[in-house]
């Protein structure tokens, strides 16, 4: 018997200045090395790219293999090499300790108008550089309200995702980032399992477990209420994750609500 995997992901974003990332890390990366989190729960930190290099050699510290405890990045270009002032490609993030990069992110896709294709793309990139794309999906309040939810979700996971797409996809609701609200358990379930039912048909397989998260205004209190949720694999996690005590709170919240269970 194996055990499915969850996660736990830290999203800084454009926050945390070098001091304060640095003592972030450390402080984390002392409470799990002392009481390490169960094989299955992977913890991953994605600082902003100026923090990389430093919170990686924090987290080398542990002695904990980047699978239970790694770093990611918080977005690529598609190129990894080329005259693109001011763009960090998927090769130079590895390099840095990257294994993850986050893509697709609704606040990506807002202020810097990116397509599913340009997604894409950089999951090509992330993939070829050998870094895990983390991808996020989710509607906006108007096109939830108007029904039009799992139409946009299946467009997004067409568009974003490759043929045999071999990552981590994060549901985040664009009306739940940064609201301080998240779905009834009765309609995040549901969205998670339409989610499931459309990726087969985008992969053009039913071979490949892709962890499906959820994040949106995650916070160490509901933490334990969503990791019970059957279809969810983990959560990705905004501004709780800027506090080292209520990102660990979550990280033991994962650990205690999540179970060993049988692959599919």
């Amino acid at each position: 018997m194996t055990t499915v995997p969850k996660f736990v992901i830290g999203n800084w974003k454009m926050q945390a200045r070098h001091e304060h990332g640095l003592q972030l890390a450390r402080d984390i990366s002392r409470r799990l090395k002392d009481a390490p989190p169960p094989p299955h729960l992977h913890t991953i930190i994605c600082p902003p790219f100026t923090q990389l290099d430093g919170v990686h050699q924090a987290l080398k510290e542990t002695g904990l293999p980047h699978e239970q405890l790694g770093m990611g990045a918080q977005d690529c270009y598609p190129a990894s090499s080329g005259p693109f002032t001011g763009d960090i490609s998927a090769p130079m993030i590895r390099d840095l300790g990257a294994r993850y990069v986050i893509l697709g992110h609704s606040e990506r896709r807002q202020n810097h108008g990116e397509t599913d294709a340009i997604i894409r793309q950089k999951v090509k990139a992330a993939t070829a550089a050998g870094i895990t794309p983390i991808v996020c999906i989710g509607e906006h309040l108007a096109e939830r309200n108007e029904g039009r939810a799992a139409s946009v979700l299946s467009t997004q996971i067409e568009g974003s995702l490759t043929r045999g797409f071999r990552g981590i996809l994060a549901y985040e609701p664009v009306w739940a980032i940064g609201s301080g609200i998240t779905p009834s358990r009765d309609e995040l379930q549901r969205k998670l399992t339409l989610i499931r039912a459309l990726l087969p048909m985008r992969l053009m397989t039913d071979d490949i477990r892709v962890p499906v998260l959820y994040g949106g205004s995650v916070t160490s209190v509901q933490a334990p209420s969503i990791m019970s949720i059957e279809a969810v694999d983990g959560v990705l996690v905004g501004s709780a994750s800027l506090e080292a005590q209520s990102f660990l709170d979550i990280i033991d919240a994962a650990a205690e609500a999540t179970t060993p269970q049988p692959s599919p």
